[in-house]
């Protein structure tokens, strides 16, 4: 978020400043949840996400399934700007990239192979694999994300987030990142807005486009946050509920609008990162349930 701030307030377009941010974390081998050392598939092949909106154009660019890519971010803005198309998906969103100068690469790194090895490993007692000792922090079946908003001084608004998405998911699946209007969104009259955790939660209610209209409608960030996680848990099915009616899974919404205002809201309390003329920090997040 450091980063991303000396850029907006050198002058900066925003798309360029928090592409440039997140793309630090997509570098990041220690990172599981996006880029290169992200967790992969069943097959343990790594597939990246990525979109993102420019408010002052109107555009957007998007990638599914890109593999061998470290910054697939990066290639959802070169769709963005080079092209009359907003998604490309696999092979295609690879050739893409390849023909910007991109460099294909291996993004399992021994950490995240490892991780998936012991997955493998321990999904059945029955198969021809012998089973390795259990280990909470590496059995967890991970998810992880990251979303980032920019608004400048002049109040121009830009949206990107990017993921690896679930570990050890179904080849081919893609979640909310890649998709405009649910793992990110903005208009450049409003503010913009996106999501973490459990994709197929956030693409069934449009959450990141409903969360923006939520704050068209005069709702603060916080509450626009508040209200579209409402809406996520009025439209999930029985079997993710819990007895008391709490989803079994994670989601979070942040956001913020044309005027620098800011919040994010979660199931239960988290912290999100900001950066403005106070200072790169943690924030706590509001939460639905203690």
């Amino acid at each position: 978020m450091q980063r991303a701030f000396e850029l907006l307030t050198g002058g900066a377009d925003p798309l360029d400043a928090i592409v440039e941010a997140v793309k630090i974390q997509e570098l990041d081998p220690n990172d599981q949840s996006v880029g290169y050392g992200g967790l992969p598939n069943a097959d343990g092949i790594v597939q990246l996400d990525a979109s993102c909106m420019h408010g002052p154009t109107r555009r957007a660019g998007a990638v599914g399934a890109l593999e061998g890519i470290k910054t697939p971010s990066e290639v959802a803005k070169l769709v963005l700007k080079y092209t009359d198309h907003i998604l490309l998906v696999g092979e295609g969103a690879k050739r893409f990239a390849l023909s910007f100068g991109l460099r294909e690469e291996e993004l399992l790194t021994p950490e995240s192979r490892e991780r998936w090895l012991r997955w493998r490993a321990n999904l059945n007692p029955d198969d021809d694999w012998l089973d390795v000792p259990d280990d909470a922090r590496l059995m967890a079946r991970p998810t992880g994300t990251i979303h980032c908003s920019a608004v400048t001084p002049a109040g121009e608004v830009a949206s990107v987030t990017t993921t690896s998405g679930l570990a050890w998911k179904i080849p081919g699946r893609v979640g909310d990142s890649p998709i405009t209007g649910a793992g990110q969104y903005c208009d450049n009259d409003v503010g913009a807005a996106g999501s973490t955790g459990r994709g197929e939660a956030a693409i069934k209610v449009c959450g990141a486009f409903l969360t923006v209209e939520h704050m068209r409608r005069g709702m603060t960030p916080t509450d626009a946050c508040l209200e579209t996680l409402r809406r996520a848990i009025a439209m999930t099915e029985a079997r993710l509920l819990r007895d008391d009616g709490h989803p079994r899974f994670g989601l979070s919404f942040y956001a913020v609008n044309k005027k620098g205002e800011f919040g994010a809201a979660s199931f239960t309390p988290s912290r999100f990162a900001v950066c403005d003329a106070g200072g790169a920090r943690y924030v706590d997040s509001a939460a639905l349930y203690s």
